[in-house]
């Protein structure tokens, strides 16, 4: 994302789930470069863990629409000062044009942005593993296509692994099965994909745990990183 003026007040809309947000705020802390504490991003955070689940409503399992909450939090960043927003939740992007047309402020785009990061590294090839209503929505293979990316989704029972590793596990606080998830990787990889996308946030915090290398790219990182820039900093002490 390009700015000509640093934004002074960063505004996370988050909640979306809250420990992805949490990870997050943890992120923009440790990797922003500073020598004391009044060099770090001024920010104010929003967690409205209330807020209805995006992909039932996606996927026309529940009438709870979440963007109404959402542009209520995103008005209560900006009456505490954000004059940029960031919303650390891929599946929430689904909603994105209509809540920067609601919010009328800048939203730096998740799914835009991770995608720029794989064409610049010339990737042509990348496997998304998110939730069933980011890859039902087609919010990255749209915007990989203008990319010039083919983008590859799990089979269906693939995702139903992936979904239950979210849903049934990291979101309830449990341990996760690592080697399920590795052979939905696996598959993804032997079908050509140059690096895997964390196209969810709670998978974020698998590659947080140091069990995911390189080859995943992290969504949440990349927003990290261009969070850090445009708010006037330098990102510093990761490689993505």
């Amino acid at each position: 994302m390009q700015n000509r003026e640093a934004y002074r007040v960063l505004g996370i809309l988050g909640g979306l789930g809250p420990m992805a947000t949490v990870y997050f705020y943890e992120m923009l802390t440790e990797h922003t470069k500073v020598t004391r504490d009044q060099d770090h991003i001024d920010m104010v955070i929003s967690s409205r863990a209330t807020t209805p689940d995006r992909t039932a409503f996606i996927l026309g399992q529940s009438d709870e629409n979440p963007l109404p909450v959402m542009v209520e939090e995103a008005g209560r960043l900006i009456r505490a000062g954000a004059e940029v927003i960031v919303l650390p939740c891929n599946t929430a992007h689904y909603f994105y044009d209509e809540l920067s047309r609601q919010t009328g402020v800048p939203i730096i785009n998740i799914i835009t942005e991770t995608v720029s990061y794989c064409a610049a590294q010339g990737w042509n090839k990348v496997g998304i593993l998110a939730t069933e209503g980011t890859v039902k929505s087609g919010a990255y293979h749209e915007v990989c296509r203008r990319a010039g990316i083919e983008a590859v989704a799990p089979s269906e029972a693939e995702q139903a692994v992936i979904s239950d590793i979210i849903y049934g596990q990291i979101k309830k606080g449990l341990p996760v099965d690592y080697d399920r998830f590795f052979a939905v990787a696996d598959s993804l990889r032997a079908q050509g994909c140059q690096t895997l996308i964390l196209g969810c946030t709670e998978l974020s915090l698998l590659k947080k745990s140091g069990k995911l290398d390189r080859y995943y790219t992290d969504s949440l990182a990349v927003l990290a990183s261009v969070t850090i820039r445009a708010c006037g900093k330098e990102p510093t002490g990761w490689e993505l």
